[in-house]
């Protein structure tokens, strides 16, 4: 890949986790198809968590505490996917390490800005980029 392609990927992938912080000039992340799992992990996810899900993204190396291996979830809770909890983590109903400091946008409130409001369309979306990231788990 080309120099600026690569620059162009990156910046791509970092608008989503700039926007959020405090001390840059806030800029909308993009909007994504409810429908698409993977467009919205893209989007949103991959700056930080790499785009295969291992906690590699661009902006991962800039971030205070370390981005976690999404590919790792079922192996972590004895090979079951913990789709509810991680439904709860991109809502912000429950906390981590990492999901609503200022490092990590919590997204609910996101996709409910995104969808004027209209709850039935955040909960397909969160149910989409869970399955999304249910699909990243290693085999």
């Amino acid at each position: 890949m080309s120099k600026p392609v690569v620059a162009l990927l990156l910046a791509a992938f970092a608008l989503p986790v700039l926007a959020q912080s405090p001390a840059i000039k806030k800029v909308p992340a993009r909007y994504t198809s409810p429908a698409s799992g993977s467009e919205m992990y893209l989007a949103y996810c991959a700056s930080c968590h790499g785009p295969k899900g291992l906690g590699d993204g661009p902006v991962a190396q800039h971030l205070k505490t370390a981005v976690p291996d999404l590919t790792m979830l079922a192996a972590q809770n004895k090979g079951v996917f913990p789709k509810d909890h991680v439904a709860k983590v991109i809502r912000g109903e429950v906390g981590t390490q990492t999901h609503g400091l200022k490092d990590m946008p919590v997204w609910g409130p996101f996709f409910l800005s995104l969808n004027n409001s209209q709850e039935p369309v955040v909960r397909i979306r969160v149910a989409n980029l869970t399955g999304h990231i249910e699909s990243l788990q290693a085999k």
